[in-house]
């Protein structure tokens, strides 16, 4: 389906710097390099990654759940990027993220636009955000959410900064609700930006308990679809291969529609335990029911993303814009 979506500036995006503890706050502007001797960056992100995008039907899930990660911890920063400095790992290194991908990616667009528009004018906070937009907007050839640019790049990333910030597929209701809340996100943004679960693919780790070891007797967990649950068994035995992955949207993983929302409320088909826990509270309910149709699952994720993209960001002179993105100036 393409789908040209109006998008509007939402107000939470108005907020002053710092308004909103851990929460969203102001982007500069829209298209804010338009006024550097980097005019035409946002374009120039764009057509790097959609022609990556041609020959990678992956990229999308990929860069998107980097930029996921990254705006959870620290906010959207690009700490994601940074590599170890000595003993002390970064973001990289905790557990959640070392099936991250893409990285190789961010570097070689970072270094496409420094070469179009010298003296190091773009953030990788910003590429990482465009570039998320841009590869799963491709299959529609339009822009599928408004990113407003401006992002610095943080200084700071530790691991040990990841657990309690970034939501895990092994959290309940409670937990998944509080840590969006935290970041001044909602139940609606919550269970718009799950539906992120809809291309992708996951390691057998992150659901294997549901199949085998549910609440440490041997057993199932009893709200997976009991069909689905046996043809996850065959792909991900116990133990597993560490290397296995599963298709997080069977059968739908390179689309991005919502299938995602219809398989898990009607079928119970949600692979993660943070996706079957969106069933246990009625105003969750509420707003998968209305993400069945894709027009509706756009708009919302559009504007969850602009709000996710705007939580605790360095501007103005917090933060600076890395030479090499893996690594502080």
């Amino acid at each position: 389906m393409r789908t040209q979506l109006v998008l509007t500036c939402l107000v939470l995006l108005c907020l002053v710097l710092g308004g909103v503890a851990g929460g969203a706050a102001k982007v500069p502007r829209n298209n804010f390099y338009k006024s550097t001797s980097c005019p035409n960056a946002e374009q120039l992100i764009r057509d790097i990654t959609w022609k990556k995008a041609k020959n990678d039907a992956t990229l999308g899930a990929k860069l998107l759940r980097v930029h996921y990660h990254d705006c959870f911890v620290r906010g959207c920063d690009a700490s994601i990027l940074l590599d170890k400095v000595g003993t002390v790992d970064s973001e990289k290194e905790a557990r959640p993220n070392l099936s991250l991908g893409g990285f190789d990616v961010i570097d070689d667009i970072k270094r496409q636009v420094d070469a179009k528009c010298p003296g190091n004018i773009v953030s990788c906070a910003d590429i990482l955000a465009l570039s998320a937009r841009d590869a799963v907007s491709f299959p529609f050839k339009t822009s599928m959410w408004e990113v407003e640019t401006g992002r610095k790049d943080g200084n700071v990333s530790l691991a040990s900064d990841v657990n309690g910030n970034l939501p895990s597929p092994f959290s309940d209701f409670a937990t998944l609700k509080q840590i969006f809340a935290n970041k001044g996100l909602n139940v609606t943004d919550l269970v718009a930006l799950s539906g992120a679960h809809t291309i992708g693919v996951s390691h057998c780790g992150a659901f294997s308990r549901r199949l085998f070891n549910f609440t440490g007797k041997g057993d199932m967990d009893p709200t997976l679809n009991a069909t689905y649950a046996e043809s996850l068994k065959k792909l991900c035995p116990n133990p597993a291969n560490p290397n296995t992955t599963v298709e997080m949207d069977p059968l739908s993983s390179t689309s991005f529609d919502s299938n995602y929302f219809n398989i898990l409320i009607k079928q119970n088909k949600g692979l993660f335990q943070s996706d079957a826990a969106l069933l246990n509270d009625k105003d969750s309910v509420i707003v998968i029911k209305k993400l069945q149709k894709d027009k509706t699952f756009f708009v919302e994720f559009a504007k969850s993303m602009q709000k996710m993209g705007a939580i605790q960001l360095l501007t103005g002179n917090a933060g600076e814009i890395r030479k090499n993105c893996r690594v502080r100036n």
